[in-house]
């Protein structure tokens, strides 16, 4: 709040003095914290002072989409349009304002001012102009008044935009992406002039409305600062322009100037910075900084870079001056996070580095050669730069081209003006003539290195740095800018390199330490980047960003507890920083607190209305609880954000398909839970575009869509008595709790799920209840077998009978045909005794949809049930390097699977290549070359290309077979870096393999239990029961026959089959085991079995009270039921 108030005393000093530019980026961070009506209305009052039309419109039409009977806003956009010569646009929209006012109690100024302008737009009539009563003969020879620098903004993910581009600084990045979900702005920059009108009537609206009240409330006196619309400032301000404009001198003074947002199609923000260009050709040791100031922008997957460090450089000749000026240097800093999940998300950050570094530059003097005309044009030029008026410095720069189309400093600014309206391709011609014209200008390099990292061209612009480097080779500024531009192109070793180089000359650059702390942790030095973070924060306690990002730090790790320490400090510093909001919903909702998660989110949200991310995760959250009124209108409004990104185009696919789920899920919900099957039910289509995130175009096509909301809460709304406690269903809660906690890995990366874990708990009884219940019948046919000779001790094959959905092809389904059929895991009997029996798939399908259920947002189907995409080979991929950065989950089995990767290399001398084809390791000594080899480039180097090979499981169903069991994969990323992964495809030939392999698997379980030691509760009797089950279990993680929650659902059906044999186990999954990754990493089951039977079986204790337990299948009977028990947590 304090932070509030101070910026909008000091945008009442910007406008009193008629700064607009600067009033601007104030406006930017008001407007980022709270999205008030009034503010983003007073930016189109500065933008129109500036006659950035464009802009006026565009903040014009957000304000009245928030309130479409603002005054105001039709007579800023009217004016606006004529004086862009849209005569007609302008009359259509004050009439639009007329008859608003007309319709209401209207101020009446306004009412009067509207009348007055359409009597004057009317046809016949000539165009309206504005001009200030003290307009001045050349209001654009003056320089910016010096001001304290404003925040940077940036943002946690990269967009693939080569027209992004990056204000020019010393080493000041621009983050691109999206701004912040609600605030675009055009990219067309003009002359500026002072409206006369503006200063009489622009009482820009000041009506708080509900959704920004809590963050716009203060004291009175606060309040009637901050209420102050900017037009009333004006009017006091115009008036001191004169004598203003009489005190500045023409050349820089070394203050920063701002930077108008640019456009938002492409996706970016461009900040105005002060520059100074040396006057003679001894301008190598010159600055030309320009400073970040406004915007907060998301990038997403491929990296965009600005620059983000800079230094204020103000010293005039003595022969201009008589006096050298020393400057200060600033930093503003942007910082990113890479990790958020899946989706999504994600953090963006606004870093704002106020740290001042004296540091004196030697500026040129007068050319010997260029007259004083053209050293007064160039100052000139420089300052209108300063002042954001590009379009006219330019015009100077020409003037001064004509006469010498070689000189080096007017190419520089020419070239930095162009590449703030965003001609990046005519300023990076500038600066190459000027790199041309004289090698040795620094400045020229360096810049072209921003341009060209804002077009996408990584390798170009880290060259254009390091050659600004050889003629600083100890700028700290340029080292900070460079390890920047490294860290967006995701070469995190370079960026390490740099950034450490920058904070060892600059002890106090915060911006330097937050980046390292990032490029440190994405390569898995977590200790180092914990400490680069703290060093941040003890440099400036109240750095915000710097905070969040340790936020994330913590979470990637799965320390919450330090995470929500970290977002307690960040909500004390700014109560109204949104993205802390953003942030502890997020890590809220992977603890599986749904509902303490939708509180945060809906804060976020007041504060930043169409935030994709917030809307996605809070239409999640409801989802999951069973308030899917709630969490259609939050898909709903997803789908309707206007998109700037890749990362949101992504995330309002989801909405869609998780709409649809939502949609399914309420009509099912007072069904029995039995008949809740996404498998069934859900078209191969949907699934397939759902779990690949694809445009879901052919889906609406092609796909029966769900019937609308109203008709399935009429069927399924979640009733009272679904949440009702009974004695019941505290028992079996109480006890699943316990019980589900077994599933939790200690690792880092895998955050605590209360959730889950209740899911998980649920799951095991009833697999325990369901399986107990199956195996007493077939001992009843053993028993019975036994007495037939005719059929021997074994019992006969039991066979599947197909279970329609009951509501296949109508209301509750998708499905592209009534006609259709599927198979549906469940109920099976042996057509002899008629007796229902389960097979393997039925005993893991009760896991699987539990875990559907219990996270609806995750794709969790099987991969047969893809149709088309299961027969190409649908598979999963679980990374342990990407790039350079190292998968904070999986990275522990980095080592471990090198090893196993050079064995099966020596042992086949062969790996296959992209397209299936053998790539021969026999020759030229490769194998010696594989046994030497430490490390992916070793193996690479040996290969020569991408490559993959594939681990074996040898097959208990038929002697001396050899099943493909997961692939290992190198793939070349960048220059550097690797995607080394594991792969598991599941094609129909695979499948039928597998599917054999489980069906033994889970035979011999069902004969070693329910033969003589049916029932037995001697630990040492049990010990075949025990081997079975684990042997199962190397099956099912090597099979991966699920798009995703193999893992969990591999361990669910063990803790539950255990329990069904009257064993429980009672102790946690030893820290730092991964227990799919030691099926997968063992080539025989029994190996398998040899690693985790030392831990597992010291914790199995022999019992048998679960079986007075409540039936989980009567007790939560319906879908609804178990959406109320997942989301009834007793405090």
């Amino acid at each position: 709040m304090n932070s509030a108030i101070s910026e909008r005393v000091e945008l009442a000093k910007l406008c009193s003095s008629s700064d607009w530019s600067k009033a601007i980026r104030v406006l930017d961070s008001l407007i980022t914290q709270s999205c008030a009506i009034q503010d983003i209305c007073n930016r189109a009052f500065c933008y129109s002072q500036l006659e950035l039309h464009k802009h006026v419109v565009k903040d014009c039409d957000k304000a009245l989409q928030l309130d479409p009977t603002l005054l105001q806003a039709y007579i800023l956009k009217g004016r606006a349009f004529s004086a862009l010569g849209r005569k007609e646009d302008a009359f259509a929209v004050w009439e639009q304002g007329y008859e608003h006012a007309l319709r209401q109690s209207a101020d009446l100024k306004q009412l009067l001012e509207l009348g007055e302008l359409l009597t004057e737009a009317k046809p016949g009539k000539e165009d309206v102009t504005f001009t200030s009563d003290s307009h001045v003969d050349d209001p654009k020879l003056f320089t910016p008044l010096p001001g304290k620098e404003d925040r940077t903004f940036t943002s946690d993910s990269h967009v693939d935009d080569p027209k992004l581009f990056t204000p020019f600084s010393e080493s000041k990045i621009f983050v691109n992406g999206k701004s912040n979900g609600t605030l675009k702005h055009q990219n067309n920059y003009n002359t500026p002039r002072l409206f006369k009108e503006h200063r009489d009537v622009s009482q820009i609206y000041n009506k708080s409305t509900d959704s920004f009240d809590t963050h716009n409330r203060t004291s009175d006196q606060e309040r009637s600062k901050s209420s102050m619309s900017i037009s009333e400032l004006a009017s006091d301000s115009i008036g001191k322009t004169c004598e203003n404009r009489k005190s500045l001198n023409v050349l820089s003074d070394g203050s920063k100037s701002s930077m108008e947002s640019a456009d938002a199609s492409e996706i970016s923000s461009i900040s105005g910075d002060k520059f100074d260009i040396g006057l003679s050709d001894q301008t190598s040791s010159n600055e030309m900084p320009f400073v970040q100031t406004n915007g907060v922008h998301s990038n997403f997957d491929n990296t965009s870079y600005a620059s983000d460090s800079c230094n204020d450089l103000s010293e005039i000749s003595e022969q201009h001056s008589g006096s050298s000026i020393g400057s200060s240097s600033k930093s503003s800093d942007i910082t990113e996070s890479d990790s958020l999940p899946n989706n999504t998300s994600d953090i963006h950050n606004e870093i704002s580095d106020e740290v001042k570094r004296n540091k004196k530059f030697c500026v040129a003097k007068i050319s010997k050669t260029k007259s004083i005309s053209v050293d007064f044009r160039l100052s000139r030029g420089i300052a209108q730069v300063n002042e954001g008026n590009y379009a006219y410095a330019i015009s100077i720069f020409d003037q001064i081209l004509k006469e010498d189309p070689t000189y080096p400093e007017a190419l520089i600014g020419r070239g930095t003006a162009y590449a703030f309206q965003r001609e990046l391709e005519a300023a990076i011609t500038d600066f190459t003539k000027a790199i041309q014209s004289k090698p040795s200008a620094g400045e020229a390099w360096k810049r072209r290195g921003q341009a060209r990292a804002a077009l996408g061209e990584s390798v170009q612009a880290i060259e254009d740095l390091t050659k600004a480097l050889e003629f600083e080779p100890n700028s700290a500024d340029i080292l900070h800018e460079r390890g920047i531009v490294n860290f967006k192109f995701k070469d995190f070793n370079a960026a390490v390199e740099d950034l450490s180089a920058c904070v060892k000359l600059d002890k106090n650059n915060k911006s330097a330490y937050t980046y390292l702390g990032m490029a440190l942790s994405s390569i898995g030095e977590y200790k180092t980047a914990e400490e680069a973070h703290l060093k941040a924060i003890q440099l400036d306690q109240s750095f915000v960003e710097a905070w969040a990002h340790l936020t994330q730090f913590y979470q990637d790790l799965a320390n919450s507890k330090r995470a929500l320490e970290c977002l307690q400090q960040v909500i004390q510093i700014d109560g109204s920083y949104s993205k802390a909001y953003h942030l502890r919903g997020l890590l809220l909702h992977g603890m599986g607190e749904h509902r303490k998660a939708i509180k945060d989110l809906s804060i976020g949200l007041s504060i930043e209305n169409l935030n994709i991310e917030c809307l996605y995760l809070r239409a999640s959250c409801y989802h999951a609880i069973g308030e899917y009124a709630e969490a259609v209108k939050d898909y709903d409004a997803a789908l309707d954000v206007e998109l700037d990104s890749m990362e949101k185009f992504v995330l309002q696919c989801l909405a869609f398909y998780q709409k649809e789920i939502a949609l399914y899920t309420a009509y099912k919900a007072n069904s029995e839970f039995c008949w809740f099957d996404i498998d069934g039910d859900i078209d191969p289509l949907f699934k397939e575009y759902w779990c690949k995130r694809l445009h879901p175009k052919n889906v609406c096509e092609k796909v029966f869509r769900q019937p609308p909301l109203r008709d399935s809460l009429k069927k399924g709304k979640l009733r009272k008595q679904d949440f009702a406690v009974t004695k019941h269903k505290t028992a079996l809660l109480q006890v699943a709790d316990s019980i589900g906690k077994k599933i939790q890995y200690d690792c880092p990366g895998f955050l605590p799920n209360r959730r889950q874990h209740r899911m998980a708990g649920l799951a095991a009884i009833e697999i325990a209840q369901k399986v107990s219940k199956a195996w007493r019948s077939l001992r009843a046919d053993l028993k019975h077998s036994n007495r037939s000779s005719k059929n021997g001790k074994r019992a006969r094959r039991k066979e599947r009978i197909s279970m329609a959905s009951l509501n296949r092809g109508g209301a509750g389904c998708s499905t592209s045909s009534s006609s259709e059929t599927s198979v549906s895991y469940g109920i099976t009997e042996d057509r002899s005794s008629s007796r229902p029996m389960m097979s393997w798939q039925d005993v893991y399908s009760l896991a699987v949809k539990w875990r559907q259920i219990s996270e609806p947002c995750d794709p969790v189907v099987w991969v047969n049930k893809l149709s088309e995409e299961f027969n190409s080979g649908f598979g999963s991929h679980t990374p342990m390097i990407l790039g350079q950065a190292k998968v904070v989950r999986y990275f522990p089995n980095h080592e471990r699977t090198l090893d196993i990767a050079k064995t099966i290399m020596k042992d086949k001398l062969f790996v296959h290549n992209k397209k299936d084809e053998i790539i021969d390791l026999s020759k030229e000594g490769k194998s010696e070359k594989i046994l030497h080899a430490k490390s992916c480039d070793d193996l690479y180097e040996i290969v020569g290309e991408d490559f993959w090979l594939a681990t074996w499981c040898n097959s208990t169903a038929v002697e001396g077979k050899q099943l493909e069991g997961t692939r290992i994969t190198l793939v070349k990323m960048g220059e550097r870096g690797y995607d080394f992964a594991i792969r598991t495809p599941c094609t129909p030939s695979r499948w039928e393999e597998f599917d054999a392999e489980m069906a033994m698997a889970w035979e011999a379980i069902c004969n070693a239990y329910c033969g003589e030691t049916h029932g037995s509760t001697d630990f040492d009797v049990l010990e075949n029961v025990r081997e079975a089950i684990l042997r199962m279990t190397y099956y099912w993680y090597n099979f991966m026959p699920l798009s995703r929650g193999t893992a969990a659902v591999g361990f669910v059906v063990l803790l539950g089959l255990f329990l069904a044999a009257n064993m429980e186990f009672t102790g946690n999954i030893p820290k730092g085991v991964q227990v799919d990754w030691e099926a997968i990493l063992n080539f025989e089951p029994n190996s398998f079995i040899d690693s985790v039977k030392g831990w597992l079986y010291e914790s199995l204790k022999i019992t048998t009270s679960w079986k007075d337990l409540p039936d989980v299948a009567s007790t939560f009977a319906t879908t609804g039921t178990v959406v109320a028990a997942l989301s009834s947590y007793n405090d």
